[in-house]
């Protein structure tokens, strides 16, 4: 009799297990809506959370996108910095080309003659009034200008003309500017004046006797100067010929050309 109570005692907590998981199970029903809150909590945070992620991946890419802008509109700067720097070297390399191709095409002149209308030598005063011999002369010098330039013209200038004796200047003469076109000459005259030039104690060597002119020892000195302008402003070659002539003055020959040719030194 005492086996079978113990078997039911036995059963009794079994009968209570099963009762409340049953009754367990009766509530997961009721239970459901919290659970079913929750999950649908964890959802909208995973959404929320889906959206701001799919937000900094836009920026992300946004933000990728103008690195690869601005990497690459950094070599094409460098491609206009090039090119700026190749065309400057180019042009410098041509500028330089002509400027030395200008250089060894330098103007020429050779003197021609000389003509003395008259030379005559008098008593007279100076500014102050002091007495001395005054001589006037009057010349004209001719000789020819040649540019040899192959493609420029040439701007040319001189400086004054001087015809002196022993240091003392007796007379003096302006060239009036010109140009000259490519490969081209042209003759050149400049009249040489001196008007009453004191002398100072140099009229008794330079008359052989009163009123006449002895043989006069004269140089003649000047020197051209020629710009010519290849590329504008910017290649401008500058040439200077100076020339410095012996020249005897000789009474018998006024008013003939005397020859320049060989009593010129060119530098």
């Amino acid at each position: 009799m005492a086996s079978p109570r113990h078997s039911h005692s036995s059963v009794g907590p079994q009968s209570r297990d099963s009762s409340s998981s049953r009754f367990s199970g009766g509530i997961k029903p009721g239970g459901g809506p919290r659970k079913m809150s929750s999950h649908d909590d964890r959802k909208g945070g995973r959404s929320k959370s889906d959206k701001a992620w799919k937000e900094c991946a836009t920026i992300e890419e946004e933000g990728l996108l103008e690195d690869e802008r601005e990497e690459k509109g950094l070599p094409r700067r460098c491609y206009s910095l090039v090119f700026l720097l190749g065309f400057v070297i180019l042009f410098s390399f041509f500028a330089l080309i002509l400027w030395g191709a200008s250089r060894s095409q330098k103007p020429e002149i050779t003197m021609k003659s000389v003509r003395f209308e008259n030379f005559i030598i008098q008593a007279g005063t100076d500014a102050s009034l002091v007495p001395t011999d005054m001589a006037t002369l009057n010349s004209t010098v001719r000789f020819s200008f040649r540019n040899t330039g192959t493609f420029f013209g040439v701007h040319v200038s001189a400086t004054p003309f001087v015809l002196s004796y022993d240091q003392l200047t007796l007379a003096g003469g302006e060239m009036n500017n010109f140009y000259q076109s490519r490969k081209s000459q042209r003759n050149v005259e400049v009249v040489v004046l001196g008007k009453k030039v004191p002398l100072y104690g140099g009229g008794p060597s330079l008359a052989s006797s009163p009123g006449s002119v002895a043989t006069v020892p004269l140089s003649l000195s000047f020197m051209v100067k020629s710009r010519a302008y290849v590329l504008g402003k910017l290649v401008k070659p500058k040439f200077e010929i100076g020339v410095q002539c012996k020249v005897v003055m000789k009474p018998a020959q006024l008013n003939t050309r005397v020859s320049l040719k060989n009593s010129c030194q060119y530098y």
